[in-house]
């Protein structure tokens, strides 16, 4: 499949730059045109006994700024020093080290993506919640012209179930929800399944490759309680749905037939998965897909229409743009049957 088949425009005015009080969802059934429902009225096709699967991961402080401008993300530690990390490296100059904040001095080992960085310090937590900035998405900061994140953005970028630190980014579908919502499926017999998924580079990276089958997904690191498998396994053999709440979710359930993870001793699967969904694979657990809309070219497109299928999915999103549906992370909602 070619990188232009997953490409599309839109009116900038249409990026959402703050969360919304109030969802619109975009709800497709296959061979049908899209139509738009209230948040509850989506709610309502749940059935007894269907399963929502969500990501209780939580989004950490990485995005940190250095005196000199540079935002640096830091996605991974692998020595106590050590760091891989995005920033723009291309502009910072041979031998060249740079300031953070706590005297903190910052020298590149490898240039790539990731970069692999040295610090002069080792850091720690209480570093990045003095320091640091979630990394809201680079399209966010341009809506808003500004580099800075607007304080509401601890909360507006963080579901309301986040229970697991390790995140680099909100499982965004997420965010259109509360324990509410939750609490309502669950009185309808709705059975709730979490699993963890630290948003990381896999997410992050675009697609560079004309032919999207030989995009490399960087791994991302997975864990699922025993209960929540028996959860998704009892209703995977059943006749009821699993409804994936996001492309995170998606990526765990989809990642299950395949030998990413390890069973440990109390029945639960950890591990970390580099699954590629785009058209052509085959996806066997997700029956319906919920997720914001996603920018052009990603890996997070493509695994949409992995689900749903290219046209329907181009279809769709152009009558979203026509309608006006606020787009991308802080952005409206999508909910794809199979």
């Amino acid at each position: 499949m070619n990188l232009s088949e997953l490409s599309y425009s839109y009116p900038n005015e249409l990026i959402a730059t703050t969360r919304a009080v109030t969802t619109r969802v975009l709800y497709s059934q296959k061979n049908q045109n899209p139509i738009e429902l209230t948040k509850n009225l989506m709610l309502e096709r749940f059935n007894k006994n269907d399963c929502l699967v969500i990501n209780d991961t939580k989004v950490l402080k990485r995005r940190v700024v250095s005196e000199e401008g540079f935002e640096i993300l830091f996605t991974e530690k692998v020595a106590p020093k050590t760091w891989q990390v995005l920033f723009p490296s291309s502009r910072l100059k041979k031998n060249q080290s740079l300031k953070l904040p706590d005297n903190v001095e910052l020298s590149l080992l490898e240039k790539g993506i990731p970069q692999t960085i040295t610090l002069s310090k080792e850091v720690g937590e209480d570093f990045f919640e003095s320091y640091g900035q979630m990394a809201i998405p680079p399209y966010i900061q341009k809506a808003r012209n500004e580099r800075s994140n607007f304080k509401e953005d601890v909360s507006w970028y963080q579901t309301k179930w986040a229970e697991n630190p390790g995140s680099c980014a909100a499982p965004t579908a997420s965010l259109h929800f509360n324990n509410d919502d939750l609490e309502k499926l669950k009185s309808k017999g709705v059975i709730i399944a979490p699993v963890t998924l630290h948003v990381g580079l896999g997410t992050f990276l675009p697609i560079r490759n004309l032919d999207i089958k030989n995009h490399k997904m960087h791994h991302e690191v997975v864990s699922i309680t025993n209960e929540s498998l028996q959860k998704i396994e009892g209703t995977k053999n059943s006749e009821n749905k699993i409804w994936a709440m996001g492309t995170t979710a998606t990526r765990v359930l989809e990642s299950l037939p395949y030998d990413y993870f390890t069973k440990q001793p109390n029945g639960s699967l950890s591990g970390s998965t580099d699954l590629f969904l785009y058209p052509g694979k085959e996806l066997n657990y997700v029956d319906v897909l919920m997720t914001n809309f996603h920018q052009p070219e990603s890996t997070l497109l493509a695994l949409v229409a992995a689900f749903a299928g290219t046209e329907r999915v181009k279809q769709a999103y152009h009558w979203a743009i026509e309608n006006k549906f606020k787009l991308f992370s802080y952005g409206d909602l999508s909910v794809w049957e199979k």
